[in-house]
Parts: structure tokens; C-alpha cells; sequence
């Protein structure tokens, strides 16, 4: 009698599963000091914008070397690609893109601490402005990272960006000091590690950032806005 009774319990006993983090668990990442200011940098600087969907750029005209052979052979080449105009053309472009014209803009910088015990892969962050003087008029800059640091390490980051603290006002106009202008923080929403594990702030959706997050392996060192 007493094996009929114990039999039910231990089906249904089952080991327990590996949770993921409480949503209000303290992120293992701090903030130990942030920044901003304007700046003037290489166009080729500026924060990668968020990804968006691509219309298809497939142009119907256009079939030479598009159109592969049924036998196996190489496609045809396009003969406009030979021409020396074509190649001058080329060669300017190149010329161009290696000396990228400089910009003004604005430099958003914070410092991280690692107090877990992962080494992270990609931080979620979002540098918020609320101008003291107009409570209302209140903005953020927000931006994925692909940054990796060890247990007990900081790591600086800077992002150059062509969009001011606020929207709103003719940032142009703001005097070089102008953060006593504004109440300032910085919210991390989510951290991916190298382990695959994540953390995340409470009541943020993923869905904010689903164009400018792409897989892990392409983010290291980059900065993306979203």
C-alpha cells in the first residue's frame, strides 16, 4: 500500500529548471561616469543607423552578368564594366571614400564597470535628457554596442552622433558647457554575454530594437542607433 501511494509522487517530482535572471535583479553592468559634448569627426564616424527593411534592388534592365549560362559556364560580364570611364569612375569613387569630409556633431560617452562574473558581448544603452528649465522637453539617445570586458573591468565608450540631446531646440545655438542645462542619465536596457545568457531591464521589450539588433558575431566593436 504504502508503494501505491509514493509511486504518484515521484512522477511527478522533476528536477528543477535553470531560470533565466529576475527581472529586478541589479544589472551586473554600472555606469561609473558619463558625458557629452560637441565634437567635429570623420563623416565616417557617425553611429551606424538602425537597420530597416530593404526594398529589392533587383533592376529588371539590368541582365548582364546576372544571367548565369544553363551549361555551366560563367555568366556573361557586363561590357559597360570595362570601359575606361567606368574604371576613371570607379577609381574616383575610392579616392572619395578614403577621405571622408568631417562633420559636426555630438560625442556621447560612458563608462561601464563589469561587477558580474561574465564576460559581456553586447550592451542595450540609452543616454536620457530632460532639459531643467522645460520639464516636458525630454529626449534619449539610444544605441546597441558590441562590447566585450571581462569580470571587474571598465570599458569607455563613445558614440558620434549628428543628433543633439534635444530634439526640440536649436542645439546649435547651446553654449560649449551646456550640461548643467540638463537633468542626465543613462539606462541600460539589456546585456548579452559571451556565455549566451542575457539580462534585461524590466518592462523593456526587445521589439524596440529588432532593425538595428543583428546577430551577435556582427556587432563586436560597432555602435548602432535605434
Amino acid at each position: 500500500m504504502l508503494v501505491t501511494i509514493l509511486l504518484p509522487i515521484l512522477f511527478v517530482i522533476q528536477p528543477p529548471k535553470q531560470n533565466p535572471p529576475a527581472p529586478d535583479e541589479p544589472s551586473p553592468i554600472v555606469v561609473t561616469s558619463f558625458r557629452w559634448f560637441r565634437d567635429r569627426q570623420s563623416a565616417d564616424k557617425v553611429v551606424v543607423p538602425p537597420r530597416v527593411p530593404q526594398p529589392p534592388t533587383i533592376d529588371g534592365t539590368q541582365t548582364a552578368g546576372r544571367n548565369g549560362r544553363t551549361d555551366g559556364t560563367a555568366p556573361e560580364r557586363d561590357p559597360n564594366l570595362d570601359k575606361i570611364e567606368t574604371r576613371s569612375g570607379a577609381l574616383d569613387r575610392i579616392g572619395e571614400e578614403a577621405e571622408a569630409p568631417r562633420v559636426d556633431g555630438f560625442t556621447y560617452e560612458v563608462k561601464f564597470k563589469n561587477l558580474g562574473t561574465k564576460q559581456t558581448q553586447t550592451i542595450f544603452w540609452e543616454y536620457q535628457f530632460k532639459e531643467i528649465a522645460h520639464a516636458n522637453n525630454a529626449s534619449r539617445r539610444r544605441f546597441i554596442c558590441g562590447v566585450k570586458f571581462k569580470s571587474d573591468k571598465d570599458k569607455l565608450v563613445q558614440v558620434f552622433s549628428t543628433l543633439g540631446p534635444i530634439a526640440v531646440i536649436n542645439v546649435k545655438n547651446l553654449p560649449r558647457d551646456s550640461n548643467n542645462r540638463f537633468d542626465q542619465s543613462i539606462v541600460i536596457d539589456r546585456i548579452e554575454f559571451e556565455d549566451g545568457s542575457v539580462w534585461q531591464r524590466r518592462d523593456w521589450n526587445i521589439e524596440e530594437a529588432k532593425f538595428a539588433a543583428t546577430k551577435r558575431g556582427d556587432r563586436s566593436g560597432v555602435c548602432r542607433s535605434f
